[in-house]
This record gives structure tokens, sequence and C-alpha cells, in this order.
């Protein structure tokens, strides 16, 4: 029971993000992103400046964006992405149902991408995503962010991650195999080998914080 459930945490952040949707509106809903949000936010909030431009890679349902925004500094604003058109819809109907001023339209990114629609940050996030991408796609978030943020830049990841080549838990192992049936590209990765990928791009060592359901959250700022 208790493998099943920290699968479904993790199922449900998918590309489709297998969200459930409400009639005659945008909105998408993550139960994981009601569940993570706040141990999340518990982490990111000593670390984000009070003012400048918090990029979220990967927004997905748009209600982590939401949640942070709300708790910021007005003058802290927040641009949402996603690659699916039906994920910015959720986005922005929850950054318009929310009222705030501090959430931008999201815009299509591809972490993958050569290039991205947008050329500063002062923070990126990318929330769960890692796990269910290509590789290619950690290795365009990584050079992707050292292009845009300035030196001190933090890069925020979230997600499991093994450690020394072993799964944190039995539960992240089997959802590890689990994605890999579903697309051989996808995997839950090494940690060591994407602070390696970091530190190509100009990024330090990572802070590391404990999370529940056997995820971390990965801090990394821009050194060079």
């Amino acid at each position: 029971m208790i493998v099943a459930l920290l699968t479904l945490e993790y199922i449900t952040n998918f590309i489709a993000r297998r969200c459930l949707q409400m009639d005659n509106d945008a909105r998408q809903y993550a139960p994981s992103a009601a569940r993570n949000r706040d141990p999340i936010w518990e982490v990111l909030k000593p670390h984000l400046p009070s003012r400048g431009l918090v990029l979220e890679v990967a927004s997905g349902s748009g209600e982590h964006t939401v949640h942070f925004a709300r708790a910021s500094n007005s003058e802290l604003i927040y641009q949402p992405s996603d690659p699916n058109p039906l994920a910015r819809a959720s986005i922005d109907a929850w950054a318009e149902a929310s009222g705030l001023a501090n959430i931008r339209p999201s815009i299509a990114l591809d972490a993958a991408a050569d290039v991205w629609p947008i050329e500063r940050a002062d923070v990126v996030i990318c929330i769960n995503m890692i796990h269910i991408s290509p590789w290619s796609s950690t290795v365009g978030l990584m050079r992707g962010a050292g292009r845009m943020l300035p030196a001190g830049g933090l890069l925020f990841l979230y997600g499991p991650y093994r450690r020394e080549g072993q799964h944190m838990a039995p539960s992240n192992e089997e959802f590890d195999r689990d994605l890999r049936r579903r697309n051989p590209e996808w995997g839950v990765r090494d940690l060591e080998g994407v602070a390696d990928l970091a530190s190509q791009s100009g990024f330090g060592p990572p802070a590391i914080a404990q999370m529940p359901a056997n995820n971390l959250s990965l801090l990394f700022r821009r050194t060079a």
C-alpha cells in the first residue's frame, strides 16, 4: 500500500500530468502538487530574492506557480512555461483565477531546445521534469539556466534521484522500472550525473534537502 501511494505521487507528474480537469474549465488539478507545494516552498523560500524574475520550466498544471507567487513579495515576478498547449491553458487559467499581478502569461518552452524564448532570469525552478523526459531535456535545462542566470543565480530542482547508483527507497526503484517500461528515455537519474552536468554549465555543487516521499530538493548556484 505504501509503495502504491508513493508511486501514485510520481505518476501524476507525467508529461500529460494525468490531472483532473473540470468541465468548461481549463484548470488542471495535480493531486501531488497539493501535497508537495508546501514542503517545496519551505525549502525554496529562504533562497529567493525579494524582487526579480523566476522562470519555472515545465510548469505543468500551474498550481506550483500560483502557490509560490501568492506567498512571494509582489515584486518577485513568476514566468511559467510548458511545451504542452493544454498545460499552458491550465497555467493561464489558474493565474487568472488567482488575481495575482506577479504572474506573467505562460510561454512555450522546450527545455531541450538550443534557444529559449526568454533571455534572463534571476531564478530557474524545475519540478518533477528530469525523470519523465529524455536526458537531452536535462542537458538543455542546464545549458539554458547557465546562459540566463547571473553569477549567484539559483537553479532549483525537485524530484526523485539515485545516490551513488542506489535508489533511495524500494518504491523509487519500482517507479523507475515503470518509467523505463513506458519510455526507455525516461527514468530516475543519478544525482551525481545531474550535478556533473550542472558543473559543466557553470554551477557549483548542490545543496541537498531531503523531502517527503523519497524526493530531493537540489539547489545549485551559478558560479561562472
